[in-house]
């Protein structure tokens, strides 16, 4: 019996057992079970990964426009740095050097999760982190330091965790059951927790938290049950305390205060709701962005709730759907950008912003949410200089009615999600990668919608399939990816690159004129940042959805990836979460 097959025998006998005994196993545990079993199958026909590069019309190479500084050498947060442009000057993996790229070595956690980790890497450490392990291992060897397990009941199914903070010695987290965690990095011993979420409605802390000026910024994910509402948080790096809390859409008579109300103009006349409907959504669930000059801190807003259903809601919905500027020392309101006006989709501002200056001096912020377009906002007053498709958009405008089914793109789990854009200041161009994944709707009548308990998916779709709560996505093999390398001045593109498995992972563009990502079906791509075409790939065994960084840590530079993704909603190869290293071998 091959090892594939006694995999899948494994894991099937597994959700039979949780599936047939309720009361040794809570849904939250059977779920992902039963998803890998499925989740298996549907990959036994996972085709080869391709990729094909076009240059846009008329379009030329990328030429350099002028020299640009050197960046640090380590990847000390989760975009690298808190502005999150992504970019790193090492230039010795170049276009006539990558070729020669291998693995050097490979961490196996041994556990199968949704690993969608961002990584960090800071003196000779590699940092990273799952639903319920927190881990350092070393950069250039992979050799274990120090790995934390916490036992919890998650608030949701879905095992997933975008990464770690950390500042003054120490590591930042949150969890699925609502709370933060701080463990010092010597050590990995356990120094304070806060509990920021309600688990038992839905909430959770999946983001990876940012750290500065002695604070730890992070909020609640869960927008999509009934009654949630995200909010943002500052806590004391050194003890845990909440120094103030934001909330993200309006905040009403019997929410919960956990710390000092932030200063905010909002209230409740951008949501008109039937009358006993709870304002629900505007949680966030990837990172965050940070001016460190101005002390701004940008967060991007999640979906309002219920999804599909607009006819139970009506209005702006502010503060969802939207870029949030925050006074990062006291949490103040400073402005907003509202992204997606009227969002019936699902199509949350999810994944964190970039600042950047182009190559013409501008400074902007560049945000990529799911609805499929990349943003240029000009930084000086705020304005909105290009929206461009990054991804196949069809039948955005059309309304959902019940009884008739809409196909729409991209779909709930399409466009960019948790990993936002990156900037190469050599070529001014913004990299985003995108998922090309359609989704299928038929709305339910609002009496049913409103229905709904609190603390449970608020989503409108008409559909017994535990599995449809949030429409019913098209099948996998009519999925794909995309790569989009557009001017940061103009917002035309130059090259865009299509993969047959969606781009999900960080974009990471280097000095060596080389930019690194992965899809979902485990292949790492090398492309030549002028034009687009591919210059190496590897397949590394399992989803890519997660961190791709490089760094050096005194042996030379690395490349890090993180793979294994396996959850509820991405049909993937079932394997363990692994991070392996890249680099070039001694002498070459």
């Amino acid at each position: 019996m091959s090892r594939a097959i006694r995999t899948a025998a494994a894991t099937a006998a597994a959700a039979l057992t949780l599936a047939c005994a309720p009361a040794q196993a809570s849904w939250n545990d059977t779920v992902p079970v039963l998803a890998r079993a499925f989740n298996w199958l549907r990959y036994l026909a996972a085709p080869q990964g391709t990729l094909e590069t076009e240059m846009a019309p008329g379009a030329v190479a990328a030429p350099a426009v002028g020299p640009v500084g050197a960046t640090a050498p380590d990847w000390a947060s989760y975009n690298k740095t808190l502005e999150s442009a992504r970019y790193a000057s090492l230039a010795q993996i170049t276009p006539q050097r990558v070729a020669g790229l291998e693995v050097l070595c490979t961490y196996d956690t041994g556990v199968y999760t949704g690993f969608n980790t961002g990584l960090i890497e800071l003196q000779g450490r590699l940092l990273f982190a799952s639903d319920h392990d927190t881990f350092v291992i070393d950069a250039n060897d992979c050799h274990e330091v120090w790995r934390v397990h916490e036992d919890y009941e998650p608030a949701t199914p879905q095992n997933v965790n975008r990464g770690v903070a950390v500042l003054d010695g120490r590591v930042f987290r949150g969890t699925q059951d609502g709370r933060v965690l701080a463990y010092e990095l010597a050590s990995g011993r356990r120094l304070w927790e806060t509990r920021i979420a309600d688990p038992a409605r839905g909430e959770s802390v999946p983001a990876a938290p940012i750290a500065w000026n002695g604070r730890v910024f992070v909020g609640n994910a869960g927008g999509d049950m009934k009654g949630v509402k995200g909010r943002m948080y500052a806590l004391d790096a050194a003890t845990g305390r909440i120094d103030w809390e934001f909330y993200l859409v309006p905040r009403t008579a019997g929410d919960v205060q956990r710390g000092p109300q932030a200063d905010s103009p909002l209230d409740t006349s951008s949501w008109p709701l039937p009358a006993g409907a709870p304002i629900t959504g505007g949680a966030t669930w990837t990172s965050y962005t940070l001016d460190a000059e101005r002390g701004l801190l940008y967060v991007p807003g999640g979906n309002p709730a219920p999804d599909f259903a607009l006819g139970v809601r009506d209005g702006e919905n502010l503060y969802s759907g939207s870029v949030v500027v925050l006074d990062a020392r006291t949490g103040a309101y400073r402005g907003h950008h509202k992204i997606v006006p009227k969002d019936w989709h699902d199509w949350d501002v999810s994944s964190a912003p970039a600042l950047i200056r182009t190559a013409a001096g501008v400074p902007m912020m560049i945000v990529a949410p799911k609805d499929g377009h990349l943003y240029g906002f000009d930084l000086r007053d705020a304005g909105l200089r290009y929206r461009v498709p990054v991804t196949r958009v069809e039948n955005a405008d059309v309304p959902f009615e019940p009884g008739k089914d809409v196909h729409f793109c991209p779909g709930s789990v399409g466009g960019a999600e948790w990993n936002g854009p990156a900037f190469d200041p050599v070529t001014n161009q913004v990299l985003i990668g995108e998922a090309e994944w359609c989704t299928t709707v038929r709305v339910k009548p609002p009496e049913r919608v409103l229905a709904q308990k609190d603390g449970k998916p608020w989503a409108g779709h008409d559909s017994i399939n535990p599995l449809d709560v949030w429409g019913r996505q098209d099948p996998f093999t009519q999925w794909a990816g995309w790569v989009y390398a557009v001017d940061a001045d103009t917002g035309r593109w130059r090259w865009r690159a299509r993969t047959n498995y969606p781009v999900l992972s960080g974009m990471t563009p280097t000095g060596g004129g080389v930019v690194f990502f992965g899809d979902m079906g485990g292949h790492l791509y090398a492309l030549d940042l002028r034009d687009g075409r591919r210059l190496w790939g590897r397949q590394m065994g399992g989803a890519i959805g997660g961190g791709v960084i490089t760094y050096d840590a005194g042996a030379g530079q690395r490349v890090a990836v993180a793979t294994g993704l396996t959850e509820v909603l991405w049909p993937t190869r079932i394997t363990t979460a692994k991070v392996s290293v890249l680099g070039m071998p001694a002498g070459r």
